[in-house]
């Protein structure tokens, strides 16, 4: 029996590129730019102020990666669709892969939702992101383009009672090589405050895109996130691409030794 596709001829694409033809050896990503929700599922059930919070995306997220793009020449890709329908940066079949709920609020839609359903959703709206992702890499693989993934993110000032001091966190895996330099330089600012691997952590069951694409082909990697209310402002986002992008730069500037069976230094 063939399924009706969850996507119609309204909908936006799954992705949206800017600067493709980026020169720079760093590709952005942006798992949680968008807040789109296919019209077949209406609002997932949830009122317009729900669909406005950071539960639906990561506020200021998609304006700081393209003001970055720019600044770096940098290829990004953004995804369009709200992390309430699918996480683009979840492993899939991870239990958050699919929220039942967003704040307190239970999502109706997700909880009863079924494994063709959920399936559905990994093909129309996760793989075909991580296809073109992954297809770029390679494509820069072939033309000997060095790479350096960066994936963009914003989190909350406040989770539940936990005030978050942070300006920024730097996360990474088991390969930190590149966190390390881009939180030294954070570090080097007066006043900043530098989370390493704070408030997250990235681990194989919470992060898909950093591992997946950056760890796993070995090549130098760093997740980058930015607290949301200093992205809330347009001054405030180009503050912070400014920032970043210096920071990338001068750590890119150093080179990088070769990962044990991975590629050639970038510098």
């Amino acid at each position: 029996m063939r399924h009706e596709s969850l996507l119609g001829a309204a909908d936006p694409a799954v992705f949206r590129i800017a600067n493709p033809a980026g020169r720079s050896p760093v590709l952005l990503t942006a798992d949680h730019a968008g807040r789109a929700i296919p019209a077949r599922l209406g609002t997932l059930g949830l009122d317009a102020r729900l669909l406005a919070t950071h539960g639906a995306c990561d506020l200021g997220v998609e304006g700081l990666g393209l003001l970055l793009a720019q600044r770096l020449d940098a290829f990004l890709i953004l995804h369009n669709y709200s992390r309430l329908v699918i996480d683009a940066n979840r492993p899939p079949g991870a239990p958050d892969s699919i929220v039942s709920h967003c704040e307190q609020t239970a999502i109706e839609a997700n909880i009863h939702l079924s494994p063709n359903g959920r399936q559905q959703r990994l093909v129309e709206l996760f793989h075909p992101y991580h296809h073109r992702i992954a297809a770029e890499l390679d494509a820069r693989t072939a033309r000997c383009q060095p790479s350096v993934l960066v994936t963009l993110h914003s989190f909350t000032p406040v989770l539940g009672e936990d005030v978050r001091p942070w300006h920024v966190g730097v996360l990474h895996g088991r390969d930190g090589r590149l966190a390390r330099r881009v939180r030294q330089g954070l570090q080097r600012e007066p006043g900043l405050r530098v989370g390493d691997n704070q408030p997250y952590a990235v681990s194989d069951a919470s992060d898909h895109t950093l591992l997946v694409h950056g760890e796993g082909r070995r090549i130098p990697h760093v997740e980058l996130e930015v607290r949301q209310d200093l992205l809330a402002s347009e001054s405030g986002r180009q503050a912070w691409a400014q920032r970043l992008a210096g920071v990338l730069e001068d750590a890119l500037a150093e080179g990088f030794p070769s990962h044990p069976g991975g590629p050639a230094s970038i510098g």
